[in-house]
């Protein structure tokens, strides 16, 4: 594989630049003084930030971009083989790297390169260990998969040394990435359009665990079940966390403040009591992250102050509980993210601890594939909302061919009693939701898709 160096700048092509996580690999080149070039379809903010910061965009995705002294390409997974670029670069035998294997090669350029796993919960804890190490004054490099106030966005370049980021499994990703230290949050079935099962995923996770240097430090929750598969034999240290007995961070006297959600908790560190923590953002979930991060930061040696202050002051990733505002007649609109069964019942159990009735969910199905592996979960765990407004699935990278839609998730639904309602459009659904909305109501709309927009339309009504 191709190898970065920043000791050794060099100019770079990206195919698809504009996107999020794209643009933040290339500001980090910039800043190490690569020479970066970069075609996307539209303009937007990024490109024109890129712009200024000295890359040369070129707008639509043609052959011709690809000019003399390009030395390395790198290239979203939405780029497919006919695209006329990707196949210039191909006919030149340029070197070429997925986005994914430009991160991994990325963190090879730091002394500690933390890679935050998990089916659920990567955002916000890698959020969560930003926050520490600013408070500790670390100076890390960020990259993460959301967007975050403290750094401005969804990237911060800072020093050599330390690299935080999200290591996603979907197509196996992060395979390709070369951590110090990797944390595992846990391990649920998802992506079952590339994984064949559950110990199909559950395989790429034990790879991703052998990546981990001796000298480097697995983190990992230890309520998954046979946790043991996924340390056995290795060469680095296991540190576990949870609320057994043997762990060596582990989670007492959880208490929830009433009205907010948000929890408190007390930290022991291998049989000896740290202190108390207390987050601003509500669920037992988010106890478990900031449980991982605390874990993470007292493995690289930061004080225990620090973790309190820097986890305490974390206010949440943007679509993470995102409060929006409220509406005429004390009605509060959130935001979440949840796409997976499990992030759905975490996030409507958060939800109910701030005693707000009734709870209306307006959820976007993410993908049929997802929708129709996982009907029956996703019915179970809308039922914790009171009442339940489903939108057309969105499609992501996936075509319509399963014979599956939201009318079948509201048929399941209907079925265990819950009142439910499905619609074509965001604008019969905000229609609805102006007319139906009782009084001290909470409405979160939920999904990866584009459903924000819902609360954001009602908001500007």
């Amino acid at each position: 594989m191709y190898q970065i160096n920043f000791s050794h700048p060099i100019r770079v092509h990206f195919i698809g630049i504009g996107g999020i996580s794209m643009s933040g690999l290339a500001e980090v080149l910039l800043n190490k003084g690569f020479t970066v070039s970069g075609s996307d379809m539209h303009a937007s903010a990024l490109t024109e930030k890129l712009a200024g910061e000295g890359a040369k965009i070129f707008l639509g995705q043609q052959a011709g971009n690809v000019e003399d002294g390009i030395d390395c390409v790198v290239y979203t997974a939405a780029v497919h083989p006919d695209n006329p670029e990707f196949a210039e670069c191909v006919r030149r035998k340029l070197p070429m790297l997925s986005r994914a294997e430009l991160l991994g090669q990325l963190m090879r350029n730091y002394q500690t390169a933390i890679a935050v796993s998990g089916t659920h919960g990567k955002t916000t804890t890698t959020s969560m260990i930003t926050g520490i190490l600013l408070e500790a004054e670390a100076d890390p490099t960020i990259s993460v998969g959301g967007m975050l106030d403290c750094i401005g966005g969804n990237i911060r370049i800072g020093g050599a040394g330390t690299f935080v980021t999200e290591a996603c499994e979907y197509t196996n990703s992060f395979l390709s990435f070369f951590p110090t230290t990797g944390i595992i949050l846990n391990v649920r079935a998802d992506h079952l359009d590339f994984f064949k099962d559950l110990d199909d995923i559950r395989h790429s996770f034990r790879r991703f665990a052998e990546l981990i240097p001796a000298g480097g430090s697995l983190i990992l929750w230890s309520g998954i079940e046979n946790a043991e598969y996924f340390t056995k034999d290795l060469p680095c240290r296991i540190i576990r966390f949870g609320d057994k007995a043997g762990d060596d961070y582990r989670m007492e006297a959880l208490e929830f403040e009433k009205g907010s959600g948000c929890p408190s908790f007390d930290i022991v560190e291998r049989g000896q009591k740290l202190g108390r923590i207390e987050l601003s953002v509500p669920g037992e979930h988010n106890a478990l992250n900031a449980l991982a991060a605390a874990a993470c930061a007292r493995d690289m040696g930061i004080d225990f102050e620090s973790i309190r202050r820097g986890l305490a002051s974390f206010g949440g990733a943007h679509r993470r509980f995102e409060v929006k505002g409220s509406l005429p007649g004390d009605i509060m609109v959130v935001d979440d993210y949840a796409h997976h069964p499990d992030e759905i019942r975490a996030t409507l159990a958060a939800a109910g601890r701030l005693e707000r009735h009734p709870i209306v969910c307006v959820f976007q199905p993410h993908t049929y594939s997802r929708t129709k592996q996982l009907m029956d979960e996703f019915a179970d765990a809308l039922c914790l909302a009171d009442e339940v407004v489903l939108a057309k699935i969105y499609p992501a990278r996936e075509t319509d061919d399963l014979g599956i839609s939201s009318r079948d998730l509201a048929g399941k639904i209907a079925e265990k009693g819950r009142k439910v309602s499905c619609f074509e459009t965001f604008s019969e659904i905000e229609d609805f939701l102006q007319k139906n909305l009782l009084h001290g109501a909470m409405l979160i709309t939920m999904g990866a898709g584009d459903v924000d927009q819902i609360g954001k339309d009602l908001l500007s009504r």
